[in-house]
């Protein structure tokens, strides 16, 4: 692959948070200019790849422009004072509409901020834009009735994967350097992987998600988290946005957490690998760059052995959609029929999919949940990290939703192409996916880290051995 020269203009936009506050810090630019810089760039991707629902730049400039007073008065507000920071459609901000890419919610407007986005606002970050997501996030691509088809700026031709499509489009592209995302069934990790850049999921209840939607879709699934290029600066995020907050009840009362994103090696850390969990179908391409890319850790001295889970085949059918489905049909179970019509067919399909379902086998659904996460559990009792690839498949058309064929094998269009992301989701488990190659057409390829409960420390401290090793800032699509 080769490397895109830095679009005219928007050099700045490029730039990683770390090397911002750097910049801030020593007077080599300021929070101003850089926001011209994202904004001129926020457009550019936007016009290709459509990755905005609503523009928040008169407020940008405005925050930017107190976080140049407060550098200048030698006071930064918090660790991302003057860095942009794109917010994912479904995360509320106060006062900007908040549609979820629902057409019933096309004119909501919140009247308060999410957690996240409090604790943004305390950072001092400049908050640019609220981006592209699907339907209540009921799918892995951002389309939506509401915004229309987001692409990736790697081949607008594909989809940018989602929910969090907008979002990682945005980053992948230079337009800014972080993004607030959100995950149920691989949301972030998904796009992250088509798009080339790093997200994580953290832990379960690690960042809180209310005020929001209600009921939330996908509720005992979804997760916040962030989006960046660079590990240290995707860290410097989550470190912001993670804490305790008493509205979600699943909320963990854990004090904040610095992570160490110093590169260095690995020996004794043991990892689990595996490129199909035992049952899954992945194009040849995907399998060949993700054993590439695990060979990098025994390089980097840890011990890799192949090993998984041991999860059921039947997973998506018996465990994910009885109880994914069922939430998200309760979470529009009061929804006008005539408004329920202006939805994507798959949509209404999920949700009519969803009714379906008795109370019955729903929690006979959650009780199969809990017997995956011992699965986890006894895998983590032998090695410290799992690797597989993040998605079984590069992306794919855009417009689309999914495939329904992988190296010759059927699989379920809507969720069995993503067959790594949605298992993390069940046990509830912290994961991220590490950019880790091209396939032939130029199409980035994702390797997704899993660690224990609480244990974001080690899948950065991975990750950043893994970036150290190979790296990936310098590559940029061609736009």
């Amino acid at each position: 692959m080769s490397e895109a020269p830095a679009a005219s203009g928007t050099e700045l936009a490029r730039l990683p948070a770390t090397e911002l506050v750097d910049g801030y810090r020593k007077g080599r630019f300021s929070p101003t200019e850089v926001i011209e810089d994202v904004i001129s760039a926020l457009e550019q991707v936007d016009e290709t790849c459509n990755i905005m629902v609503t523009p928040m730049f008169d407020q940008a400039r405005h925050q930017a422009a107190e976080a140049e007073k407060a550098w200048r008065s030698g006071k930064p507000t918090g660790p991302l004072c003057g860095v942009p920071v794109s917010v994912k459609d479904l995360i509320y901000v106060a006062g900007v509409r908040a549609s979820g890419g629902a057409p019933i919610m096309a004119d909501h407007v919140p009247e308060a901020d999410g957690a996240a986005v409090t604790a943004l606002r305390k950072a001092g970050a400049v908050l640019t834009c609220k981006t592209t997501t699907c339907e209540s996030g009921y799918k892995l691509t951002a389309d939506s009735p509401v915004t229309g088809v987001t692409r990736n700026p790697w081949s607008t031709d594909r989809t940018s994967g989602g929910s969090s499509g907008g979002a990682t489009a945005g980053v992948a592209a230079g337009a800014g350097p972080l993004a607030l995302g959100t995950d149920a069934v691989g949301s972030i990790r998904v796009p992250s992987s088509f798009c080339g850049v790093f997200g994580i999921k953290p832990t379960f209840g690690l960042v809180p998600r209310p005020p929001g939607f209600f009921p939330p879709s996908w509720g005992s699934l979804a997760h916040t988290g962030p989006i960046g290029r660079t590990v240290a600066d995707t860290a410097l995020l989550l470190e912001t946005v993670a804490g305790f907050d008493s509205r979600d009840a699943v909320s963990l009362p854990l004090q904040s957490r610095k992570f160490d994103v110093t590169p260095g090696p690995l020996k004794g850390v043991r990892i689990a690998c595996s490129p199909d969990l035992g049952y899954a179908a992945v194009d040849p391409e995907v399998r060949t760059a993700f054993l590439a890319a695990a060979r990098v850790f025994e390089d980097l001295g840890a011990t890799v052995m192949d090993d998984d889970p041991g999860l059921p085949e039947d997973i998506l059918e018996g465990v994910l959609k009885p109880i994914g489905y069922t939430e998200q049909a309760s979470a529009v179970g009061d929804r006008d029929p005539e408004i329920l019509a202006k939805s994507d067919a798959e949509f209404r399909d999920v949700v009519a999919r969803g009714r379906t379902f008795s109370g019955t086998n729903y929690v006979d659904a959650l009780h199969r949940r809990t017997q995956v996460r011992g699965k986890f559990l006894d895998l983590f009792g032998r090695v410290d990290a799992l690797l597989t690839p993040t998605v079984a498949v590069t992306a794919f058309a855009a417009g689309t939703l999914g495939t329904d064929t992988i190296d010759g094998k059927p699989v379920d269009r809507h969720l069995g192409w993503s067959p790594f992301s949605w298992p993390i989701n069940l046990a509830g488990l912290p994961a991220a996916s590490v950019p880790a190659g091209f396939d032939r057409d130029g199409l980035p390829i994702g390797l997704q880290i899993v660690a224990p409960w609480m244990d974001e420390g080690l899948i950065i401290r991975l990750a950043a051995a893994f970036e150290a090793a190979r790296p990936w800032r310098h590559l940029w699509p061609s736009r």
